[in-house]
């Protein structure tokens, strides 16, 4: 069987909205629920969205545009795509940091996905919102620097997803992402409805929807630009992928219109779910990354039925990992299926037997190998700190200037106007900021995650 039959045999998006919830799915993810709210908090609420609303436009949506538009027009997924647009070029780099990216993501984000569903039975059965504030933070670092229960969890997630995948596109991936996807939004509207409704409440909508610039630094909006870029699950080969599996019929600057603005919106109510609730109970919005682990569950210790919301939030943010762990797992099982004819159900499970080995050693790094150092950074930081601050933006860069200067400006229109057919405001622009607009921010993202620009 030759790589094309496989790709057909990986079936495709039965309908718009499979494919919409799907890339939505792999956009929504921990970064939403978790990072979203907390650098919000950490960069001055309102001014910080403004400025995130802006990147997303500049950066997050062209880029996605691109990323789906080599999948389609390619028909293979990330490095197969650049493989046959240019065959033995350097260009086949944008592929590779896809696949590769994804891989070490999967390396640890099982690992958090895993906290946050042992989290919904320990909001349940365990008494973790009768703890104070500072035993729920003692109660959280000595979760995670165990060894049996975070692996076990980890386990499961990787189980999930790979089950979740056999089912393929249409029967997997789709199906699952028109399920999961409803129930996390009806979770974050139900959590959104009881943190509005707490007294005091409003200065958390304030902090929110009213920008003060005074609180609005240089780090703020370069944050905000790196995060309009990691949020959409670009430079890690999903789009690509997902790409390979669109209709060409399919209106793609439509598709990535939708997945962003789902994308954003479930990041700005996850928002309205937690600082209005962060404010009424007079705890600070600035946390950091232990505002979900630590900070929350003490404020949901302050409500009325405090324990079933603290699970609802955790179920979300499960489900929001899950989503993610799917597309991330798919651009992996996709690159052996086209690249080395494997059958999907022999790199599914391959697949996942490798994350959960290389994973293992993340969630130990939390705890018994934590003081093992590479590069003076454990294994858990090293794994987020390569794929995030270099895989992901130089395979971002390299696919706008792929699109922009490799396949041309006009392949790529013709490709997202499809012949055409399809007229748009934004299809005039593309071409202008995928070619010129769209590097130069991705390169400043690349030389702050790289640190180089901390003195700005």
């Amino acid at each position: 069987m030759n790589n094309q039959n496989n790709l057909q045999a990986r079936d495709s998006f039965a309908t718009r909205l499979g494919l919409v919830l799907a890339a939505a799915g792999s956009a929504i993810g921990l970064g939403n629920v978790w990072k979203f709210p907390y650098i919000t908090g950490e960069n001055g609420g309102a001014a910080f969205i403004l400025v995130y609303l802006i990147c997303i436009a500049l950066i997050g949506l062209p880029v996605m545009v691109a990323e789906l538009s080599v999948g389609r027009k390619a028909g293979k997924s990330t490095v197969s795509a650049f493989k046959k647009f240019a065959p033995k070029s350097v260009w086949i780099t944008g592929g590779v940091t896809g696949v590769l990216a994804a891989l070490l993501i999967m390396f640890y984000y099982p690992v958090i996905a895993g906290w946050a569903f042992a989290y919904v039975f320990k909001s349940l059965f365990s008494g973790l919102t009768t703890l104070s504030p500072e035993g729920i933070g003692e109660f959280f670092g000595n979760y995670i620097s165990g060894i049996e229960e975070p692996i076990f969890w980890q386990l499961v997630v990787v189980i999930i997803t790979c089950w979740i995948l056999v089912g393929g596109v249409k029967d997997g991936i789709e199906k699952w992402s028109k399920l999961l996807m409803p129930t996390l939004f009806v979770i974050l509207v139900i959590l959104v409805i009881r943190s509005l409704t707490l007294q005091g409440a409003a200065k958390g909508v304030a902090f929110l929807w009213y920008p003060d610039f005074s609180k609005l630094t240089m780090h703020g909006v370069l944050t905000a630009l790196g995060h309009s870029f990691f949020t959409l699950s670009l430079g890690m080969g999903i789009m690509v992928t997902y790409g390979s599996y669109v209709s060409k019929s399919e209106d793609l600057s439509k598709t990535a219109i939708m997945v962003t603005i789902a994308d954003t919106s479930i990041a700005l109510m996850a928002g309205l779910a937690i600082f209005p609730a962060v404010f009424a109970f007079g705890f600070e919005p600035g946390h950091g990354p232990g505002l979900v682990f630590v900070t929350l569950p003490a404020v949901f210790s302050k409500m009325p039925l405090g324990s079933i919301f603290s699970a609802l939030f955790f179920l979300l943010l499960g489900i929001a990992a899950l989503t993610s762990t799917m597309s991330l797992t798919e651009v992996v099982v996709a690159y052996l299926v086209d690249e080395h004819n494997w059958s999907r159900t022999k790199s599914i499970i391959t697949t996942g037997i490798v994350f959960f080995i290389f994973g293992v050693p993340a969630s130990l790094a939390m705890g018994p190998w934590a003081e093992l150092k590479f590069f003076g950074l454990n294994y858990f930081d090293l794994l987020d700190y390569f794929s995030s601050n270099i895989l992901l933006p130089l395979g971002g860069l390299l696919v706008a200037l792929f699109v922009g200067f490799r396949w041309g400006v006009q392949g790529a229109i013709d490709e997202v106007s499809n012949g055409g057919k399809i007229k748009s405001s934004f299809i005039n622009l593309y071409g202008f900021v995928i070619k010129y607009i769209a590097p130069v921010l991705i390169l400043i993202v690349f030389l702050n995650a790289l640190g180089l620009l901390d003195k700005l």
